[in-house]
């Protein structure tokens, strides 16, 4: 869903888990889908606090601008 974020102008965005469970998945134990929440909503947090100009992909610790998006301030 992150090029569907993008091409609507979403300016930051936090990539889930898949489109059926974006918030945690079938197949993980209740600890470790426990961990990918708290992982997602940290990205989410800090997204929040990150300044940027345009489209923003945040994967791991630092954001991405998109191919074609404003660089990340």
């Amino acid at each position: 869903m992150t090029p569907v974020a993008v091409m609507v102008g979403a300016n930051r965005i936090v990539p889930a888990a898949g489109i059926i469970h974006p918030l945690g998945g079938a197949d993980l134990s209740p600890d470790e889908e426990r961990a990918l929440r708290r992982r997602i909503v940290e990205r989410a947090l800090q997204a929040l606090q990150t300044e940027v100009v345009g489209p923003t992909v945040f994967t791991g610790e630092s954001p991405a601008a998109p191919p074609g998006g404003a660089p990340a301030s």
